[in-house]
């Protein structure tokens, strides 16, 4: 194995070499004689052989670089997955919670898996989903820090991240991608650059490596291997290099605040892109215990550095009716490039949000991107010029009503437009109408109902189920045929089949969402007769779960309008709501009973709010799943294979009927664990 002088020894020359060997081959201005280069060579050479280290992008084996037609697609025997995001330092105290961590530099780049086996580098690739990525084998001898062998015999495998040097990024700034647009940032670059199918492309880009996790290996080191820290150390004797990083015990704040001052310093020094900082268990028996989502491993936190601020010009402000009423404002900006993205667009959200930035169309703002996503404006530069007289249209801007000013629920000022007529309002009602969590149209696009509408043959939801006395003009409109009107009109034929949860939702009662849906569903029995009957009644909403006196109010308020009492009653006549049987049967004749539901991974193309949907509507003569579990499911149906008795003893957490959770579990899991030993252990 090599040692630190050893390997800072054998970097040096394989950078200098490779810098040779360019000015040789392709500038055909070569700075040294041959005989200095050949000796340089030799000493590399030997340097390998007596370390057993030798670097992928090493002069030694090769000289010239490989090209592939197209990138396959592997699989993450663990996946890789990225962790859950904060910018509070007060999070990383609680996540802390005494034990020893790892504050780390996150590198602003693309992560990247590589696989040894018997000592040698035997696969590269992309991180991809977290669960497929892409070979980019062929590219391990163009990036930096990546060696081809190293002197370990049994399967080793490193997740890091490629990148490329902030002042090299300055200098290939003028590299555009596929599409003739200039990279924007060094990540975006360094992606582009590692998924080249030629790899000499990828060398040009100066693209480096440095891990920072170690997911399979080096458990034979039993006096350090249970330490991240210590495996990462270990991998340097390897020929990698290290992330900048610090141990810590019972941080502060102020200890923190002084760290992440440090290394920040310490990325600038070094000349690396980084975006935040990672904190980590250092324990990796520990770590393992902690889990993980679907999205995220818990045994670390990323904590990103507050949103960088660019300065803009807010050249005006939009309006636009909701389905509300409520007029909604947009700023329009002066294009600013933020994250490698133009944004050019923010929301102004209300009134009350616009009078305390004091905005006014041409004044110089402040904007960043929330989260690395939503475009946010922070600042007012000019202010003391405000007019809320001049921001607010007196009249609604798509149907000419006037306007007035509205406090919403939440106590905020906002524009409002009573016109039940405006245009707007009323596309927006009907596309609403028509989503996947209402009557679910497939087909009835945005698009579309505003043509519809304009031609006024859309007036209430009940005309939906009427397009058919205008079929002949439909073919005939623009990007219309007799296929598409074949297809939408399917569409809103299967759509009157539907559930009691799905008709609520589509008449767009305030505040009537899936939650809200489905406890009246459950305390009414997807009755629509039962649920209006308890409205006459004067029912008592706000005694259900989750329910409010402001829902409460919506309801009754909604159905004391004659026009929605009509559309209520004339929608059932056209569409079929599906109904709860209550018969029962025996339990021989239930094939369910018993039964446990495991899914786990990812079940393509349900999202887990998806699925979770569609095994909650499945229902056998009347029967429904209330129950969801993951580790004591698979427990038991593993122990049932092997022959051996087993329990599950659980704390629960979370109620989904009730929608709550319990998230300091902890103290209750720990007392759960000690009862129940305590318990087992008089057991005979």
């Amino acid at each position: 194995m090599a040692n630190a002088v050893e390997m800072s020894t054998m970097k040096k020359l394989v950078a200098q070499l490779n810098q040779y060997r360019h000015e040789y081959y392709n500038l055909n201005a070569p700075s040294v004689a041959d005989d200095v280069y050949d000796y340089m060579y030799d000493e590399l050479l030997a340097l390998e052989e007596r370390t057993d280290v030798c670097m992928a992008n090493s002069p030694t084996q090769t000289v010239g670089y490989p090209v592939v037609s197209a990138l396959p697609k592997v699989a993450h025997d663990i996946p890789l997955l990225s962790l859950d995001k904060t910018k509070s330092i007060e999070d990383l105290i609680t996540f802390q919670a005494g034990r020893t961590v790892d504050l780390s530099l996150k590198l602003d780049g693309l992560t990247t898996e590589l696989i040894y086996e018997n000592g040698q580098l035997i696969r590269l690739s992309t991180r991809g989903d977290g669960y497929i990525g892409e070979n980019i084998t062929h590219n391990a001898k163009a990036i930096s820090g990546i060696p081809e062998r190293i002197p370990y015999e049994d399967r080793l495998v490193v997740v890091g991240e490629s990148f490329i040097h902030n002042s090299d990024f300055e200098s290939l700034k003028s590299i555009t991608d596929s599409a003739g647009n200039p990279y924007k940032n060094s990540r975006n670059l360094a992606a582009g650059s590692i998924r080249a199918f030629d790899a000499a492309i990828c060398a040009q880009r100066h693209v480096s490596f440095l891990p920072f996790s170690v997911l399979e290996g080096l458990e034979e080191y039993t006096d350090w291997a249970n330490g991240k820290h210590a495996r990462l150390l270990k991998l340097t004797e390897f020929g990698f290099g290290i992330i900048h990083a610090v141990q810590l015990q019972n941080g502060d704040k102020a200890q923190y605040e002084q760290l992440i001052a440090q290394m920040r310093k310490a990325a600038e020094k070094s000349d690396l892109p980084i975006d935040g900082l990672v904190l980590t268990y250092d324990e990796v028996d520990y770590s393992r215990t902690c889990g993980r989502t679907g999205h995220h491993f818990k045994d670390g936190l990323a904590f990103k550095f507050e949103d960088e601020l660019y300065e803009s010009v807010l050249r005006d402000i939009e309006w636009t009716p909701s389905r509300t009423g409520e007029i909604a404002p947009v700023a329009v900006l002066n294009s600013v490039v933020i994250d490698g993205c133009s944004v050019s667009r923010a929301s102004l959200h209300n009134l009350s949000f616009i009078e305390g930035l004091e905005l006014m169309p041409g004044c110089r703002v402040l904007v960043s991107k929330r989260n690395m996503i939503i475009p946010h404006i922070e600042e007012n530069l000019e202010r003391g010029h405000f007019d809320l007289d001049a921001v607010t249209p007196k009249h609604c801007p798509c149907c000419g009503a006037e306007t007035r000013f509205h406090i919403t629920d939440g106590g905020k000022k906002a524009l409002f437009c009573d016109n039940p007529d405006c245009a707007m309002r009323k596309l927006r009602r009907f596309v609403h109408f028509a989503s996947k969590k209402a009557m679910d149209i497939e087909g009835l696009s945005e698009a579309t109902l505003e043509r519809l509408i304009a031609r006024g043959w859309l007036h209430s939801f009940t005309d939906v189920y009427r397009l058919d006395h205008y079929m002949q003009e439909i073919i005939c409109m623009d990007g219309f045929g007799e296929k598409s009107w074949d297809n939408l009109w399917g569409a809103i034929q299967r759509s009157r089949n539907t559930t009691f949860e799905r008709y609520l939702i589509a008449m767009d009662i305030p505040m009537i969402g899936n939650h809200a849906s489905k406890v009246l569903a459950k305390q009414f029995g997807s009755s629509p007769s039962a649920f209006e009957e308890a409205v006459e009644n004067d029912f008592d909403f706000s005694q259900l779960s989750d329910f409010g006196e402001t829902l409460h109010q919506n309801i009754h308020q909604w159905f004391a309008q004659e026009e929605n009492r009509i559309l209520w009653e004339e929608l059932q006549e056209m569409v079929t709501i599906q109904t709860v049987t209550t018969e029962t049967h025996s339990m021989e004749d239930n094939p369910f009973v018993g039964c446990t539901l495991v899914v786990t991974g990812k079940v393509e193309p349900y999202t887990r709010s998806g699925i979770n949907a569609k095994i909650e509507s499945f229902g056998y003569h009347g029967r429904r799943i209330t129950n969801f579990e993951m580790e004591g499911s698979a427990l038991a149906g593993l122990a049932a294979l092997m022959g051996h008795r087993a329990a599950t003893i659980c704390t629960i957490i979370a109620q989904r009927i009730a929608q709550n959770v319990d998230t300091d579990y902890k103290p209750f899991v720990r007392k759960m664990i000690s009862t129940a030993l305590d318990k087992l252990a008089v057991l005979k």
